[in-house]
């Protein structure tokens, strides 16, 4: 079933929202229930990991559940949507994603509006951010082609281990890096540190549509097994 755009702008947008809400929300909740920042941030993992999967499930059939303009470029590489939708995706995800964290914000209680204080730069957690942005990219890609069943948990399970192997605890996604800019809670960045997050989320899944584009052949090509019948 195809859906238009307008379905699919407002599946972008929700699912943004519901994405960051549970950063921010989980990030709240952890660090308001231990001193222990290893326990706040596992508090924080879990739940994102979970409602990726909740989120790809529901939403996927709609638009594709992208929730993330470094996903949406690697398909707009892929010519498997089109340039203006392209930026119509991106600018839901973005402000899906800012109205995310105010809800978290209403729900603790908490200004609705702030900016957040918590650095997060250097070389390493750029470097970081284009492993995370890369994997992740490269595991939808990987998913889509030989288990497109399996991509809602293969992301949320990613995500959930990039968390930990990751110097910059992955955010992986330009739009969750630019709410998590006005969230001055667990969750946080600085706002002059967001760009430096993006460049590389987006060389990451520049990489990753790359690579993915060559070993896999035709991204939606049958196994050779398949063709042969």
């Amino acid at each position: 079933m195809q859906f238009d755009i307008s379905r699919r702008l407002a599946a972008e947008a929700l699912g943004t929202l519901l994405l960051v809400c549970t950063v921010v929300g989980s990030g709240i909740m952890a660090d308001r229930l231990t001193d222990d920042v290893a326990l706040a941030l596992l508090g924080n993992t879990i739940p994102t990991g979970a409602i990726l999967v909740v989120l790809i499930t529901i939403l996927g059939p709609v638009s594709g559940a992208h929730f993330n303009p470094a996903v949406t470029a690697a398909f707009l590489m892929r010519r498997e949507i089109e340039p203006v939708a392209a930026l119509a995706y991106v600018v839901a995800q973005v402000a899906g994603g800012i109205l995310g964290a105010i809800v978290a914000h209403a729900m603790f209680e908490l200004p609705l509006l702030q900016a957040s204080m918590t650095a997060r730069t250097g070389t390493a957690q750029w470097f970081a951010e284009i492993v995370a942005a890369f994997g992740l990219v490269f595991t939808i890609f990987a998913g889509i082609r030989f288990r497109a069943d399996s991509v809602p948990w293969l992301v949320g399970l990613y995500i959930t281990a990039a968390y930990w192997f990751t110097a910059s605890t992955s955010f992986a996604n330009p739009a969750v890096a630019i709410a998590r800019a006005f969230t001055d809670t667990f969750s946080g960045i600085r706002p002059v540190d967001v760009p430096g997050f993006i460049v590389a989320e987006l060389a990451g899944a520049v990489l990753a549509a790359l690579l993915a584009g060559w070993m896999f052949g035709g991204l939606y090509a049958k196994p050779q097994a398949e063709a042969a019948e």
